[in-house]
């Protein structure tokens, strides 16, 4: 796909698995189109997809999956994070051979090295692959505006920053301030400020895979002027979810897997290990509020 520009709704997929802990090629294939059909801009496998807790050959076969099932139709972002700068670099172009359009990585984290060693591992991807590039910032590997700009200095494929530490609404607000003429500024946490970091200049975000019609119609209704309208359908149908999801631990996988089988999208709502289970008044608390 040509230069996107991974503005708008671009939902990250759980991993459907079996009962067998594998992943389910059929829900995940049902998954995809029920966010194609509701209008989203793009797909991403990230965190959100439980990526980290794959190994390689399984990383594979939920790109090959994805790409197979998605038939060009949307930008499908791929997240290469990895803790040494090799590491990234080979994974990178394997998502390149299995045909993502994008990548997306933060900078490796476990050992701190500062921000130019950080750097210079988006710009070993940029090198190795002519893939678009999503920086990603997080907790544990954030990135300052400073070492975007670093980035974009010696990373042509650099396309867009997701923004994802805390405070998000004026982290975004800043990083837009200072790299929005090069960067496209995108959301992530779920979509839980996206209205607010709109405001601040964000020109997209990443949400649950869940309820992309109602990302969907919060997106379009901000970018038509209508922020009463917006608000109105994000906080009957997106906030309660959210407040829920980020009540404690993993919490938030159980609450869109559940709710996804509950509108008959996927077959089960397993997450893998580790995972904190819900105890007896948080499971009531998702029945109650998927119905």
């Amino acid at each position: 796909m040509e230069n996107p520009d991974f503005t708008g709704i671009i939902p990250i997929l759980v991993t459907p698995f079996d009962g067998q802990n594998r992943i389910d090629a059929d829900s995940l294939q049902s998954l995809i189109e029920f966010n194609i059909d509701a209008g989203v801009h793009g797909l991403g496998i990230a965190i959100g997809s439980e990526l980290y807790k794959m190994d390689a050959a399984e990383r594979d076969e939920i790109l090959k999956l994805t790409v197979a099932a998605v038939r060009g139709r949307v930008p499908v972002v791929m997240n290469v994070s990895a803790q040494g700068t090799d590491l990234t670099v080979a994974q990178a172009r394997r998502a390149a051979e299995l045909g993502a359009d994008a990548l997306m990585l933060f900078p490796p984290s476990f050992m701190p090295t500062g921000p130019d060693s950080g750097a210079d591992c988006f710009e070993a991807v940029g090198r190795a692959t002519p893939l678009p590039l999503i920086l990603q910032d997080v907790v544990q590997g954030p990135i300052p505006a400073a070492m975007a700009r670093a980035v974009l200095a010696h990373c042509p494929t650099a396309r867009a920053i997701k923004v994802e530490t805390m405070p998000t609404v004026s982290q975004v607000g800043a990083m837009a301030a200072q790299v929005a003429d090069s960067l496209t500024v995108i959301g992530g946490l779920a979509g839980t400020y996206m209205i607010e970091e709109f405001r601040r200049g964000a020109r997209g975000t990443m949400p649950f895979c869940s309820q992309p019609a109602a990302f969907v119609s919060v997106w379009d209704h901000l970018l038509a002027g209508d922020e009463a309208a917006a608000r109105e359908v994000f906080d009957r149908e997106i906030m309660a979810v959210n407040r829920l999801g980020a009540q404690q631990h993993d919490l938030f996988y159980h609450v869109h897997k559940q709710m996804l089988v509950k509108k008959g999208v996927i077959a089960r709502a397993d997450v893998r290990a580790p995972t904190a289970l819900p105890d007896r008044i948080t499971q009531g608390e998702i029945d109650a509020l998927i119905g």
